[in-house]
């Protein structure tokens, strides 16, 4: 019998990217994930099979990546918090999505910890281990991937602010303002 399929938190930083670098090819999205070309065609199936990507294409189905994120991602992939580190900026202490909180209001700090960041707080495991090499090459997927952390350990209202600009984002298809 066979076995179930699910994503992986690393399915997530694969469907961003590909909404910044369409259909992009297998070998640079790996080397812009700074990991393996078969980890990336795995990946990409899993999304084919799931419904973030059409099938037979590494084309995002935008609705359904939306709906998954907002909606979906903290639950498959809850955040787990940790002590307090130096690291690279996650979630609303990212200055993209700090942006966003337009009462001054910040929420306690978040970091991926990692000898290549300036930030200290409260540190949140990664979707997945080479985030921040990841984040060092791309500023943008850096970004979206905070945003989605915002989403996973946020409060409502954080989920809120975070969700509404990250969906817009998504359904622009990763295209400027």
């Amino acid at each position: 019998m066979p076995s179930q399929p699910s994503l992986r938190p690393f399915d997530i930083a694969v469907a961003l990217r590909l909404l910044l670098v369409p259909e992009e090819r297998y070998e640079p999205l790996a080397e812009a994930l700074v990991t393996s070309t078969s980890a990336v065609h795995r990946s990409v199936a899993r999304l084919q099979l799931a419904g973030l990507c059409q099938p037979s294409s590494r084309t995002v189905a935008r609705d359904a990546l939306r709906e998954f994120l907002l909606h979906g991602a903290r639950y498959a992939f809850p955040a787990v918090h940790g002590p307090e580190r130096t690291g690279l900026a996650t979630a609303w202490t990212h200055p993209d999505v700090a942006a966003l909180f337009s009462d001054g209001e910040s929420p306690r700090a978040l970091v991926w910890s990692s000898d290549r960041g300036t930030v200290r707080g409260e540190s949140l495991v990664p979707l997945f281990p080479n985030i921040p090499a990841v984040a060092a090459r791309d500023p943008r997927l850096h970004a979206l991937l905070a945003m989605v952390d915002a989403g996973r350990a946020g409060t409502p209202r954080e989920r809120g602010v975070v969700g509404e600009a990250l969906g817009k984002w998504i359904l622009r298809g990763g295209e400027s303002e």
